[in-house]
């Protein structure tokens, strides 16, 4: 190796590392400053069933996110699953439909939220007549996070080898079979992925929900009730001002939700693998 080698390759090790500094440091001083600032103000108050004026509880919120969550990822996975089945195993190589859904997919994954809280008012709110409600909130969410599981599941069946395929089909197996039993099974961590990358933009969606799901702070009597999540609750404590603390608290709550999330769907996709 020449010595203008040795220097490149010196020089790119070090870019590598120093951009992973960066990223771990932001990380942890991201972590650490919401910790720092939020966990004194976890009280148990704070997780009161009812939310009044004297005690902001963030219970309420809490309950509407993760009904948020399980109701957009019902709708959504789905349809973003099978429709990535048939874009990659059916469809045929060079079909015009697969390039104008995947040009459409990569377009709607670049669209701001808030467009997308406008059309699901307009659509859902008024005319649907859902009204604010958590059922049109979930359904503009599920909307927003189709094209990321479309993407994400498509890529990871793509990545099962073919001679997966090849051998199923030399044993006898039908497509669908094989699509179903060793295809899809190979394909798990990888849709979870996008799952959990979903996720993550559902619990921290404020913009879309505002337009759709409103920001009553009570928990809902039922999918035609308002309710505010986690992310609208921490959003409207900080702009009232007067309990910015609590803000930070919610921050926290937000916070190991996200990571609780990504750890279930990480040992779930080690379980699949492993079996």
């Amino acid at each position: 190796m020449t010595r203008r080698a040795k220097l490149q390759a010196y020089f790119l090790r070090a870019a590598v590392f120093a951009a992973i500094s960066l990223t771990l440091l932001a990380l942890v001083f991201i972590i650490g400053y919401i910790l720092y600032k939020g966990v004194p103000y976890l009280t148990p108050e704070l997780f009161s069933p009812t939310y009044t004026s004297e005690n902001v509880s963030l219970l309420p919120a809490m309950i509407n996110t993760l009904i948020m969550t399980a109701m957009s990822l019902v709708i959504a996975v789905p349809l973003g699953v099978f429709s990535a089945i048939y874009l990659v195993e059916y469809a045929g190589r060079g079909n015009k439909l697969v390039n104008i859904v995947r040009t459409t997919t990569e377009t709607l994954s670049g669209i701001p939220s808030i467009v997308y809280g406008l059309f699901g008012y307009l659509l859902f709110v008024i005319f649907l007549g859902w009204g604010y409600s958590i059922i049109a909130g979930a359904a503009t969410l599920a909307i927003m996070i189709l094209p990321l599981i479309m993407r994400t599941t498509e890529e990871a069946l793509k990545s099962v080898s073919d001679s997966f395929r090849e051998g199923s089909f030399g044993l006898g197996a039908g497509k669908l079979r094989t699509v179903f039993k060793i295809v899809l099974p190979s394909a798990v961590p990888g849709i979870l992925s996008g799952i959990v990358l979903a996720v993550g933009r559902i619990v921290g969606e404020t913009a879309a929900l505002i337009y759709t799901a409103g920001t009553v702070a009570q928990i809902p009597n039922g999918l035609s009730s308002s309710g505010r999540t986690l992310s609208i609750h921490m959003y409207a404590l900080w702009k009232e001002g007067f309990n910015a603390n609590q803000s930070y608290a919610t921050a926290v709550v937000l916070l190991v939700i996200v990571i609780g999330l990504n750890a279930v769907s990480s040992f779930i996709a080690k379980k699949i693998s492993k079996s």
